[in-house]
């Protein structure tokens, strides 16, 4: 080996020691190791930062987005209500989440896929009372094996079918990839069933502020305007929207408080004292086209950019012992009171009416560049913004009518995957489905640091040649191996190198190598081929590897050594069922 391809070994093996290591973050890790690669010359300094404009990139990262807004739409929960309206079971969840996302990956980019089951994940995870970490892994592995069984499942197999033409003049044809592909993913399926409790259940020990506030307890107050969908509906109806986790505590009608039975049915004017996280407050007011009270501001901030700021009354507030009613918040301080949080007490007033303490959270709308300044004035302590919104009317189906274009479009070919996902983003913010303030908050900003740091240091693997030395100790190797040990090597080597690589650019540079592999020990190459595409689609030991692994990492809490954990034992599995499979369908004499 060359002294520039010992470097490229040695600078991506300390990347790996450091990312199992686990007491440095990932995204530091990443750029720890592009900083050493650009200081030993191995990544040339005008091509340092060459991974914040690569397509994985803007695909993982507009995925989070529309994600986001798939999330917030609300068909999320009607889906789920409908079809699925008592499923409590974590295994028939798991069941569920894991054999849709892997059919889907057949015949849509397994992103996508992903993406749209991934608020499901969440909604069942709220239902069943455990972390959706449970659930999100394993759906990032049914998406790769899914992938698997049709030639436009992932790039892998697209990739493999042009270089399969250009040496035997033969491309894979569309459903070539089945026989095996639905095997592996059937075997796939069952592993991940058996055995999701091998994935570690994390939750962010350091919560932010913003994901400490999502868990806040919030009272509002909210009205049936004309047009509500909830007119002429139950109590018990709206409640179920939100799968019982908001409370209502009275319900007034004209100058009458009743009680807030399941069974009134609900009329048009109808005021309804809410309570519950700010999620579920959002989806209920927002899918039922309800009028916040404090969203009656004046004219004059009508016209102005308007901001939600989440804020605690301190000590010597004049807030303290105050209505907003007495207050006249509106007109004296051109603020509105949206909702009020109070630790460890339900709260049954109406919010005008509510006498204000020390320590309460209350959310505040106004005019942003007010803001700072009321607050102040209020002696309040702003916490986080919070665009929001409630009370708002849209069309619940337009954040899957952006996606299932932005898919279709990618899958005809007719606009690169990451301008069909960029562009679905874009699509979402400007039709209102997801405010800008959450587009950043949904982009999980260290795991895209990560990602564009790595690309340049994967690629050493590559410039430096090292990639070829793999290939020369791959022929080595193999010399007296049986034909089933040779086709288990290269599966076996794909599955290694597409960590680093990424799984296209790994058929780029194992398919070559594997043709040759198997014309200089006398065989057809078709099984081979094949071996490199399972093993380039299958990398279940890292998040770094293809971006549905990492796609899950932010929102799942998962740390780099969990991957392995339940992806090591599917890994083996994979490649058991596939040797025969492949020399079964695919003889290699």
């Amino acid at each position: 080996m060359t002294y520039e391809q010992i470097l490229a070994f040695g600078v991506i093996g300390g990347m790996m020691a450091l990312f199992l290591w686990e007491r440095i973050r990932y995204d530091l890790v990443a750029c720890i190791a592009l900083v050493t690669a650009v200081g030993l010359g191995l990544v040339p300094a005008g091509k340092a930062f060459s991974g914040f404009a690569d397509d994985l990139v803007i695909i993982v990262g507009s995925a989070l987005v529309v994600s986001a807004g798939v999330a917030r739409s609300g068909v999320v929960d009607l889906a789920i209500k409908r079809f699925f309206p008592s499923m409590q079971s974590v295994r028939g969840q798991m069941l569920l989440l894991v054999l849709t996302v892997t059919v889907l990956s057949a015949f849509i980019k397994n992103i996508g896929a992903l993406a749209i089951m991934m608020p499901v994940a969440f909604q069942f995870a709220r239902r069943s009372h455990v972390s959706a970490s449970i659930f999100l892994m394993p759906m990032a592995f049914g998406a790769l094996l899914g992938g698997l069984m049709t030639q436009i499942g992932t790039s892998p197999n697209i990739a493999v079918s042009k270089l399969r033409e250009e040496i035997t003049g033969q491309s894979f044809t569309m459903f070539d990839f089945t026989p095996v592909g639905a095997t592996l993913a059937v075997t796939g399926i069952l592993f991940l069933i058996a055995f999701y409790w091998l994935v570690p259940i994390r939750e962010n020990p350091n919560p932010s502020v913003q994901e400490a506030l999502e868990a806040s307890s919030f009272a509002t107050e909210a009205t049936l305007a004309k047009q509500s969908p909830f007119i002429g509906k139950t109590l018990h109806d709206i409640q179920q929207i939100a799968s019982g986790e908001v409370v209502a505590t009275a319900i007034l009608r004209s100058e009458t408080r009743l009680a807030p039975f399941p069974d009134v049915v609900l009329k048009e004017g109808d005021t309804l004292l809410l309570e519950g996280q700010s999620e579920p407050l959002d989806r209920i007011v927002s899918q039922g086209n309800l009028s916040l009270s404090g969203n009656e501001a004046p004219e004059r901030r009508k016209k102005g950019d308007v901001a939600s700021v989440e804020a605690v009354i301190g000590r010597n507030s004049p807030l303290i012992g105050q209505t907003a009613r007495s207050l006249e918040l509106v007109h004296t301080y051109g603020v509105s009171l949206v909702a009020v949080s109070r630790q460890g007490k339900r709260i049954r007033e109406r919010l005008n009416e509510l006498t204000l303490r020390s320590g309460d959270v209350v959310l505040l709308q106004g005019l942003r560049q007010r803001m700072p300044a009321i607050l102040t004035e209020l002696g309040c302590l702003p916490l986080a913004e919070r665009e929001i919104l409630l009370g708002t009317s849209r069309n619940i189906f337009l954040p899957l009518i952006i996606l299932f274009i932005a898919m279709g479009s990618s899958a005809l070919e007719l606009v690169p995957v990451a301008i069909a996902f960029f562009a679905a983003a874009l699509a979402m913010v400007a039709t209102g489905v997801i405010p800008i303030n959450e587009v950043y908050r949904s982009i999980d900003g260290p795991i895209l640091v990560m990602l564009a740091a790595l690309i340049p240091v994967a690629d050493t693997l590559r410039t430096s040649g090292a990639s070829d030395v793999i290939a020369t100790w791959l022929n080595a190797v193999a010399g007296g191996m049986p034909e089933w040990g040779a086709l288990a090597l290269i599966l076996v080597t794909a599955m290694a190198v597409t960590p680093f690589l990424n799984n296209a650019a790994t058929v780029l540079v194992m398919a070559p190598i594997a043709a040759s592999f198997a014309a200089g020990l006398g065989y057809k190459p078709e099984a081979f081929l094949m071996a490199v595409a399972i093993g380039a689609g299958c990398d279940f030991l890292t998040p770094i590897g293809h971006q549905c692994n990492t796609l899950v990492m932010g929102p799942g809490g998962y740390r780099f050594s969990d991957y392995a954990r339940l992806g090591f034992p599917l890994s083996l599995l994979i490649v058991v069922v596939s040797v025969p499979t492949l020399l079964m369908v695919w003889p290699v004499r």
